[in-house]
């Protein structure tokens, strides 16, 4: 068992995230103390493990909501559930051959500013010597 503390420090989540995804259904069975303090599980932390996952790579709240929504109603909600994580992967590759270009369009003028600056500070010290 975790202490929401414990769950902060190993997720890098806030108690105010956490509980908020409690209240919107992406976090289920929570368990508590006697006193009232959750108690996260292993299986809460894989669930949470996955949230996190999905929400980095741009699923929405609603969808993932959905998705576990899904994952307690059984296995016959598994075609949609693969369907659902297989158009979330055909985006995510999107996304990321999207960004790939950026990247090379930022490398490509880092290279071209770096050659630039080198025959500035080259013409620089060449007036200095002389």
């Amino acid at each position: 068992m975790y202490s929401i503390q414990e769950v902060c420090e190993k997720t890098g989540l806030t108690a105010h995230t956490l509980r908020y995804y409690e209240k919107e259904g992406l976090l289920t069975n929570i368990g508590r103390s006697r006193g009232g303090i959750r108690q996260y599980t292993d299986e809460n932390m894989e669930e949470l493990g996955l949230i996190c996952c999905l929400k980095h790579t741009g699923m929405s709240l609603e969808e993932i909501a959905r998705f576990v929504q899904l994952t307690h109603e059984g296995e016959q909600t598994l075609r949609e559930r693969v369907r659902m994580l297989h158009d979330h992967r055909e985006n995510v590759i999107a996304r990321m051959q999207e960004m790939q270009m950026y990247l090379d369009k930022v490398t490509w003028k880092l290279n071209f500013f770096t050659r630039k600056l080198e025959n500035y500070e080259s013409r620089v010290k060449e007036e200095k010597e002389a």
